[in-house]
């Protein structure tokens, strides 16, 4: 009998669960001591704690999660997004254990975990990428004025490895290089163990667009399409949607093949995304980073082909037949995704943990599904990402599932603490939005009327 054992939680966590038990495949939940009651805990088979509530000593703790496998019998490790999902050690580890890793394999996720190296393998693949500089290491920044006059302003100060939008800064001017350039070095150490960084070419009109695939691991790959990812704060994801707004068929299927190129060039194994920049002014297209995992936005494209990622996922390493064909992937109406956060965007989007005192969402349908690690009455912790919920909704028009989608946040109710509800009703329901003019700007430049303050975004 196969197990799963879901190194991760919330949300993605109970997601995994669904599909296992759909392929009727056993599941171990691990958690924290501040997710004792948590809901991906209850779905589970079979539940092991792993720690404090600090995820670097439960979610992050190898030698725990590891334990939790052997101790359970699992067969199969997935990790989810987040956590340990891009941990080349980790997957080493488990494969090591003589279990399968539900992944790429590890030197793939070594390669396209450092943003730099994979530029050079996109470049290789013949994907396009924007104009850059040479890594910088930790405390040297020897020549990094000259590199950016090559670079040209305004540019990005990118950390190498790490993602989500951390560890990526904006400079105007060569004013501020040094300044924001030790900064970012300063924050990728804390955060990633690695402080390298380096310089990329900004584009001013631009959109963010990226394109699931899903390889075999013996060379072949296919699409799923894309989605667009634009709607971002400090680059980090609010809104997606799949297709892409005013995208023609011909660029489509051009940045598409880039992607599937990209992916059999590494032999990839399983769900990754390759994303892009857009500039919306000229219509070319730049590589930008390669995911090594499922992403938290997969729903939109599962919504828009009627397929399973995860359940691809697990298909791929318990079944031997497991073939793919490009030919079998459609593409129907529209989806949208939102993520709903307890946060206070009238206070810079800070996090705001408490009690759900009500929860309630309408009910799922073909048109509406709701994703969420979270019941009423359940704490939003200060320990992990405050994201209550993804809401997708389809529709066999844009305007369909724009409409949708204001309804079933308007029925949405949630009580106890700050969320991004309005916020995310108040982008819906922007003129441009509707007419599908996004970019990655697009929050900075309509605040005011977002009702937020933009000067510090």
């Amino acid at each position: 009998m196969n197990k799963v054992l879901i190194a991760n939680r919330g949300e993605i966590a109970c997601r995994i669960i669904k599909s296992c038990q759909k392929l009727g495949i056993k599941t171990v939940a691990v958690y924290s001591e501040a997710d004792e009651n948590s809901l991906h805990k209850s779905l589970a088979d079979e539940a092991i704690c792993v720690g404090p509530a600090k995820s670097t000593e439960s979610y992050l703790n190898v030698p725990a999660v590891l334990k939790a496998a052997v101790d359970t019998g699992a067969t199969a490790i997935h990790p989810g997004y987040g956590f340990l999902a891009e941990n080349t050690d980790f997957a080493d580890s488990i494969v090591a254990q003589g279990m399968k890793w539900i992944g790429p394999a590890p030197e793939t996720i070594l390669l396209m975990g450092d943003k730099d190296r994979a530029r050079a393998i996109a470049q290789e693949a013949g994907v396009p990428v924007l104009t850059g500089s040479p890594r910088f290491e930790m405390g040297a920044l020897e020549n990094i004025e000259d590199y950016a006059s090559k670079v040209g302003y305004p540019l990005l100060v990118k950390a190498s490895a790490g993602g989500g939008g951390i560890g990526m800064k904006l400079v105007l001017d060569e004013q501020d290089l040094l300044k924001v350039a030790q900064s970012t070095q300063q924050l990728a150490l804390r955060s990633f163990g690695d402080g390298t960084i380096f310089l990329e070419r900004y584009v001013k009109q631009a959109r963010h667009i990226e394109i699931q695939i899903f390889g075999d691991g013996k060379g072949n790959a296919i699409h799923l399409f894309e989605r667009d990812c634009s709607i971002q704060r400090r680059f980090q994801k609010v809104l997606e949607e799949s297709p892409a707004p005013h995208l023609t068929e011909e660029l489509r299927d051009e940045i598409a093949e880039s992607a599937v190129n990209l992916a059999k060039s590494q032999r990839y194994a399983g769900a990754g995304t390759v994303e892009f920049i857009f500039d919306d002014d000229t219509k070319d297209y730049y590589f930008l980073e390669m995911n090594t995992r499922i992403q938290v936005e997969h729903p939109v494209t599962e919504m828009v082909t009627d397929m399973d990622l995860v359940a691809m996922q697990l298909q791929l390493v318990f079944d031997n037949n497991f073939q793919l064909e490009q030919s079998v992937v459609k593409h129907k109406g529209v989806a949208i995704e939102c993520r709903l956060y307890a946060e206070n965007p009238s206070k810079m989007f800070l996090p705001s943990p408490g009690t759900l005192t009500t929860l309630k969402f309408p009910s799922e349908s073909k048109n509406i599904r709701i994703d969420t690690g979270f019941r009423e009455g359940d704490n939003v912790t200060p320990y992990y990402d405050p994201m209550i919920s993804k809401v997708i909704t389809w529709g066999k028009s844009r305007d369909e599932a724009i409409a949708t989608m204001i309804s079933t946040l308007s029925e949405t109710k949630v009580e106890g603490l700050f969320t991004n509800l309005p916020f995310l009703l108040d982008i819906l329901k922007h003129g441009e939005f509707q007419k599908g003019l996004v970019s990655t700007s697009f929050i900075k430049l309509h605040a005011q009327e977002l009702n937020i303050d933009g000067s510090k975004l």
